[in-house]
């Protein structure tokens, strides 16, 4: 896969030389590393204007760990994450560093701590559905006509995670004196849901509009609006079961064809996923209209 273009301020041919002098194609093709466990480690790199490496590892390592939390059984093979800034959309790379590192490239300059927050939350949802425990098993290429679910549930972990740390902020931030930032955190959630709403007033209208809209996302999975439209509808099931997350290192699990339906790969992630997790996904297919399976696991 070709790199994504980076920020002016650091360079194709410096960012390479900082991701450990060779990215070549297939960076994952090498043995897995030794793994962090259960640590979240950032290597950060690159011009993100005034912020400094410190004071965004802080904010995206409290963005990572809301949703971290309730991920108890996950582990990491890999050694950690490569934070780079993109002048593109946020993305997570397919393949790992030469060093065996998650690289995920931010468009954020300078302290909009909430945007980096954000951002970051979205991509680490990401990571966790394609680079968790054994990031060999889990099938994140090719064609996947249902990867608009993910994009929709990484923008519900977006708003989880602001939600959250405005809530923990108030008690235990990065540092004594970003306390009074939590309202901020609060008010960047509910802006970006107001113009959801504004977007899409009318909520009992969801089930009609999903049927219209399914092909449509099909095709393209990253149509923003609709992303978020959807994410206002699962955000209330995470915030009511946060466990639900680690139902997330299973959903690209198991065998499924470039044109699976959506009632198929509701089947095939409720059968990949333990048995403890298996009402939750069925939650989650029954706002689409679909019965993954009984509900009591």
């Amino acid at each position: 896969m070709k790199l994504p273009r980076v920020a002016a301020g650091i360079g194709r041919r410096r960012f390479l030389r900082l991701a450990a002098a060779t990215l070549p194609a297939g960076w994952a093709k090498g043995e897995p590393a030794e793994g962090a466990g259960r640590l979240l480690d950032f290597k950060i790199t690159g011009d993100f204007g005034t912020a400094s490496a410190a004071d965004i590892r802080a904010v995206i390592n409290s963005a990572a760990t809301e949703l971290w939390k309730h991920c108890p059984d996950t582990r990491w093979q890999t050694r950690g994450f490569f934070i780079f800034p993109n002048e593109g959309s946020p993305i997570t790379l397919f393949d790992h560093t030469a060093d065996q590192r998650v690289a995920i490239g931010l468009n954020c300059r300078d302290t909009y701590w909430a945007q980096y927050a954000y951002q970051f939350a979205h991509e680490f949802l990401h990571a966790l559905a394609g680079h968790s425990n054994d990031w060999r098993q889990p099938r994140i290429r090719g064609k996947k006509p249902n990867h608009w679910l993910e994009e929709s549930l990484c923008e519900a972990a977006s708003l989880f995670s602001l939600r959250s740390m405005a809530k923990s902020w108030k008690t235990e931030p990065p540092y004594p004196n970003w306390r009074d930032f939590s309202g901020a955190l609060h008010r960047y959630a509910g802006e970006r849901m107001e113009a959801t709403r504004k977007e899409f007033p009318d909520d009992k209208d969801f089930p009609r509009w999903f049927r219209t809209e399914e092909t449509s996302l099909r095709g393209n999975a990253t149509q923003r609006e609709k992303n978020n439209r959807i994410a206002l509808r699962l955000l209330p099931l995470f915030e009511k079961e946060p466990a639900g997350w680690e139902a997330m290192t299973f959903f690209n699990l198991g065998e499924r064809g470039p044109e699976a339906s959506l009632a198929d790969h509701f089947r095939i992630w409720r059968e990949q996923a333990p048995e403890r997790l298996r009402p939750f996904v069925g939650k989650i297919a029954a706002i689409f209209g679909h019965d993954s399976g009984p509900r009591g696991g």
